[in-house]
């Protein structure tokens, strides 16, 4: 396991534009390459806020969000986009995937906002397929497929070209236990080839399979 810094928020406040209160006041954290780290409290507490903020889906009121030592809370639109399109993946508890879109074109949908040639990643979307046991023609439709198998053709999607981050809030929220373990096994299996993996959950077993669990709780809300 690798020990290079990946993310970091550094003094990191958010108030929602018209809000009074901060939902995430003053927070600092960093997130290491090679690892799994899950972010868990009750609802209310800013799990999902710190999540979007790391993601570059959200800017912070105050504070700086670094990539790799550089600071990237204030970049315009389209270079945060590129950013999440070139170096982040994402799985939520919905699987969001496209019903006119086949399986296969769900998954390697993600390369055209880095114009490049889904064709050249059709083998590695039946790897990941076979890694987390997807066994449906690639052909299909979401409607065609289960709520479980639309997830983990999510995180397929999420995994395609190995991005430096996974950020995945409640990825296994709507998941029995074996799916749900399924999924936490790639995404090891991702941190362990070096990338970092930023989960939020209610699940503890989920938690506890982290390298890294961070408890925000009322009061880090």
């Amino acid at each position: 396991m690798t020990t290079a810094p990946r993310l970091a928020i550094d003094d990191v406040s958010f108030t929602y534009p018209g809000g009074s209160e901060a939902v995430v006041d003053r927070w600092s954290q960093t997130f290491v390459a090679g690892t799994v780290t899950a972010l868990t409290g009750p609802s209310g507490c800013g799990k999902s806020t710190r999540l979007y903020l790391l993601a570059l889906l959200a800017r912070p009121t105050a504070g700086r969000v670094l990539l790799d030592g550089v600071p990237v809370e204030r970049l315009s639109d389209p270079v945060r986009a590129r950013v999440r399109a070139h170096r982040f993946g994402f799985v939520f508890q919905d699987a969001v995937l496209d019903p006119t879109r086949t399986v296969l074109d769900n998954i390697v949908e993600s390369v055209l906002y880095r114009h490049e040639d889904p064709a050249t990643f059709v083998g590695r979307a039946v790897e990941l397929m076979d890694r987390v046991g997807v066994e449906v023609p690639l052909h299909r439709r979401p409607a065609q497929i289960s709520g479980g198998q639309a997830q983990r053709i999510a995180l397929c999607r999420a995994l395609l070209a190995d991005p430096d981050v996974v950020f995945a809030d409640e990825p296994t929220g709507n998941l029995d236990r074996a799916t749900a373990d399924v999924v936490m096994g790639a995404m090891r299996d991702h941190a362990a080839a070096g990338g970092c993996v930023v989960i939020v959950t209610h699940d503890p077993t989920v938690a506890a399979q982290a390298d890294v669990h961070l408890d925000l709780g009322p009061q880090a809300a």
